[in-house]
């Protein structure tokens, strides 16, 4: 659901660093309803309905993530403890603007997975909030992550796509030795410990897994991919291992590929003309939790063309801050301009005028902190206990 502002109101933004497209400059912007008029000529706001101060701040465009999954979180506080959509819905919208995150795809799992709380069922309640939101800060669509291993999963997907509940659909195969649990064991040991499950347990998931046929998750792959791209929507994949395999995604009409097993991998969607998308996290962490391809190699590389929060939203702005020996701006676009352009959303992402209204203020030190976010034009949070912040 996307916030509006009303057409008449006007949002100044003045005394800051705004990280435009190209540079970095001082000054201010002006917001007239849910658009950008003007970049870089405001000075002290006089005659705008609301007024931010950003002295000694950066501005940036508001943060777009194409891949998060921290909703999970707040559906499932505790183990065997599940609260109603709707309201971890809105407790990740407040989470997100908070870490300056203002359009999010909420990248949810339709996976048959008693013990982590994920089923098509769970998954279609949370499209349904999304879909039936009226009061949230963000701009909040579904990125539906289709578990191919699982026909019902695959069924259910097709349900929202049909419905028009999801902006963006991945395919992905959680099978043992592939992608991320190229290793057997590695499969075997994290299901294992997730959620404390038996070793009986355990084998029976690598076994369910392991009994479908590759040329039946390739078929459901393509099914999936083909009737995501005939209702108009951006694909993705997950977990690639090898060019070989990004070969077969790209001719099937794969957008996007999301982090890619081996830098290899990476230089062949670059290739091949696919948006590559890594965790931010891994940047920020300076390395893959599962031992795969590290963010930082994949920017020295030049392949890399989005960061999304994955399972941390805070580092989705912490890796602008991480030094990779490029400009600012190139760092920002990475986690606003890119993403919004790979699933189509060219309105937002940059400081510019014609451009949605969706904005954030930082103070960089210690910790990189959002003291300001403006959605579509309208102020929507605040947490500046140094300043008044809106006057």
């Amino acid at each position: 659901m996307t916030p509006t502002a009303s057409a008449a109101s006007t949002v100044d933004v003045v005394g800051g660093r705004l990280v435009t497209p190209e540079a970095v400059i001082n000054g201010g912007l002006r917001i007239e309803g849910d658009r950008i008029v003007e970049v870089g000529g405001i000075d002290d706001g006089t005659d705008a309905d609301a007024v931010i101060d950003a002295t000694d701040r950066l501005v940036l465009p508001g943060l777009v993530d194409i891949h998060g999954d921290d909703i999970e979180g707040h559906l499932r506080p505790r183990s065997g403890v599940r609260v109603d959509a709707a309201m971890a819905l809105a407790a990740a919208d407040r989470a997100n603007v908070a870490a300056g995150i203002t359009t999010k795809f909420h990248a949810v799992s339709f996976e048959l997975d008693e013990d982590e709380g994920r089923s098509p069922e769970v998954g279609a309640a949370i499209a349904g909030a999304i879909t039936d939101a009226s009061d949230l800060l963000a701009d909040h669509r579904l990125h539906a992550r289709c578990e191919v291993t699982q026909k019902r999963c695959v069924e259910a997907v097709h349900g929202v796509i049909d419905d028009g509940d999801a902006d963006l659909v991945s395919v992905m195969s959680h099978v043992p030795g592939k992608g991320q649990f190229r290793d057997v064991e590695a499969f075997r040991t994290y299901y294992e410990n997730a959620n404390d499950r038996s070793a009986e347990r355990a084998e029976e998931i690598l076994d369910a897994r392991l009994s479908v046929p590759m040329s039946t998750v390739r078929e459901r792959v393509d099914d999936v991919v083909d009737h995501a791209r005939e209702a108009g929507m951006v694909t993705a994949s997950h977990d690639d291992e090898n060019p070989r395999e990004i070969e077969r995604l790209a001719a099937s009409g794969v957008d996007i590929t999301e982090y890619p097993i081996t830098l290899d991998t990476a230089e062949r969607a670059a290739e091949l003309g696919m948006t590559t998308a890594m965790g931010a996290p891994n940047l920020v962490r300076g390395q893959s939790q599962w031992g795969n391809l590290a963010t930082a190699d994949g920017i020295d590389a030049g392949v890399i063309d989005a960061l999304v929060a994955d399972y941390h939203p805070p580092s989705l702005l912490a890796s602008v801050f991480v030094d990779t020996g490029e400009p600012l701006p190139e760092r920002v676009a990475r986690v606003s301009a890119a993403p919004a352009d790979a699933v189509g959303l060219s309105d937002r992402g940059r400081l510019e005028a014609g451009g949605r209204g969706d904005l954030i203020v930082v103070d960089p030190e210690p910790t990189p902190t959002v003291t300001s976010a403006v959605v579509a034009g309208r102020p929507a949070y605040r947490a500046d206990a140094s300043r008044g912040g809106l006057r």
